[in-house]
């Protein structure tokens, strides 16, 4: 299966560009929400490369927890814990967007485009590429 890095290159791309930049409270909320939609690539992306890898039998119906599981054993993340930090983060921009729980976000996106990067440079390896 041809799988396309595309998307989740531009998305990080964008988060990092962010990252990159003197922090202010719009930034930091910018960085944020780059943050929500390159994770929502990311963890779709380990989605279809397990299903590629284990077939749709062993993947559909995961909880995020297990499909975390399973990318571990897989060799696609090497932090569980820090992947379900990633899926709380994430959840929680949609459910409190307080002062501290934004603070507490944009630290865990910094993070995050680290090990998106990461992700990325493995999937390369298994075959995923650039094109649509």
């Amino acid at each position: 299966m041809s799988l396309s890095l595309k998307n989740l290159c531009k998305a990080v791309d964008s988060l990092d560009a962010a990252i990159a930049q003197p922090k202010t409270d719009f930034l930091r909320d910018s960085v944020i929400q780059r943050f929500e939609y390159s994770y929502e690539l990311a963890w779709k992306a380990i989605r279809k490369q397990l299903i590629d890898e284990l077939g749709s039998s062993e993947v559909d119906g995961l909880s995020r927890r297990d499909l975390f599981r399973k990318a571990l054993a897989q060799r696609l993340i090497s932090d569980f814990e820090l992947w379900i930090e990633f899926h709380e983060a994430r959840n929680s921009t949609s459910h409190n967007y307080d002062e501290t729980n934004s603070e507490r976000v944009y630290s865990v996106a910094l993070s995050f485009a680290t090990q998106a990067r990461a992700l990325i440079g493995l999937l390369e390896r298994r075959g995923w590429t650039h094109e649509p």
